[in-house]
């Protein structure tokens, strides 16, 4: 029985995989067009319901309906088969609604002493619009309804095939359409406006993350932001029953940096540390992440790295920064020079065991000559020793 229900919903997933597709976007636009092509289908059928003892009548609503269905296939298909992606509105809402209130007219001429059962459809149409429209669209939507239905009006009045209806009927149906309108609208107005608001409060909310989470100068991850980079990281690590690709952390701490800002300036410092960070951004991979931790202090995390690669690719932006002076904005052109501490995480190690390692095999750099990489290898406990 569970085997038969797997089959069934594997089935289902199938199907429904082959009418929306598997994006989530294309399933969002299909299943809102599924929904509005229902509620025409209904329409059509009680149009076909009310309609069947008038056989003249019912030769023209059979060709509405026809049209009505050939309008939900090839809207279906323009969406589905991805073309409709290439326009601004990718789920055809406007072209949608706009097509519905003109069906919805034609049947109002042709559905004869049954028309009152046409009004309350429009309420549902313009319901579906209200949440995929702008305003302006709204407000567009709104006088291209008044007008068709005020032509259909007349053509009630002025057709013979269309059935009699008396001016009073006539300028009640006129009133209850600029109800509906009129109320979708404003509808609309105030589900945009709070559409609008959630949107200011979500970028105020990311803008402040991002602020909380970047340093000011640099721009690049913050010292905190990275410890919990660097705390998930390891977790994952950790966690794993299988050998998880290497994790790497790299101190890297610029040499003589107080003297650049005795010599030219703090503001020159600053922009030392940014042109570092950038120069450092371009040489690492994209899965590697750059963090300012502090003063003159950065520190590097590197993922699916081992020692062996870690160790080329630290030395070569160690010569990198030593072979290329920094040009600053005033023109002038700033030697420098990184001492870098690194040490691979361990099984069972500790995040901040793991930094000490690290810092270790910095302080071993510093006090060695500087402008150097040194590793603080598994087996270290004392000391760092440079890696070739």
């Amino acid at each position: 029985m569970p085997q038969q229900t797997s089959r069934h919903t594997r089935r289902l997933q199938r199907v429904l995989t082959a009418l929306l597709t598997r994006d989530p976007h294309q399933r969002i636009r299909l299943t809102m067009t599924g929904m509005a092509a229902l509620l025409m289908l209904c329409s059509i059928a009680v149009m076909q319901l009310v309609t069947a003892p008038d056989t003249t009548r019912f030769v023209w609503v059979q060709w509405w309906s026809l049209v009505c269905c050939i309008g939900l296939v090839m809207v279906y298909a323009l969406i589905r088969s991805g073309y409709s992606q290439r326009w601004r509105d990718p789920a055809m809402t406007l072209f949608q609604i706009i097509s519905s209130i003109t069906c919805t007219a034609v049947a109002y001429v042709i559905a004869g002493p049954a028309r009152d059962i046409v009004l309350p459809i429009i309420a549902v149409i313009l319901v579906f619009g209200s949440f995929g429209l702008t305003r302006r669209q709204m407000l567009s939507v709104m006088l291209y309804g008044l007008t068709v239905f005020a032509l259909a009006v007349a053509a009630v009045h002025w057709w013979p095939g269309a059935g009699a209806q008396s001016p009073r009927m006539s300028a009640a149906t006129m009133i209850m359409v600029f109800v509906v309108m009129a109320c979708s609208t404003l509808l609309n107005m105030r589900i945009s406006a709070a559409r609008e608001k959630l949107r200011l409060q979500k970028l105020s909310v990311e803008r402040e993350r991002d602020l909380a989470m970047r340093d000011a100068l640099t721009g690049l991850p913050n010292r905190r932001y990275m410890q919990d980079i660097m705390v998930r990281e390891a977790g994952r690590v950790q966690r794993s029953e299988r050998d998880e690709p290497p994790l790497l952390i790299a101190q890297l701490d610029l040499d003589h940096f107080k003297t650049i800002n005795d010599s030219h300036g703090h503001a020159a410092g600053d922009e030392v540390l940014c042109v570092f960070a950038e120069r450092v951004s371009a040489c690492i991979r994209s899965g590697d992440v750059l963090a300012r931790w502090g003063g003159e202090e950065f520190v590097l995390l590197m993922t699916q790295a081992t020692m062996e690669d870690g160790a080329g690719a630290l030395e070569r932006l160690r010569a990198e920064i030593a072979g290329t002076p920094l040009l600053l904005s005033n023109g002038v052109a700033v030697g420098l020079t990184v001492s870098i501490g690194a040490a691979q995480l361990q099984r069972g190690e500790s995040v901040a065991k793991w930094l000490h390692r690290a810092d270790m095999a910095l302080y071993a750099a510093k006090t060695g000559g500087r402008n150097q990489v040194v590793w603080f290898g598994p087996r270290q406990t004392h000391e760092a020793l440079p890696l070739g």
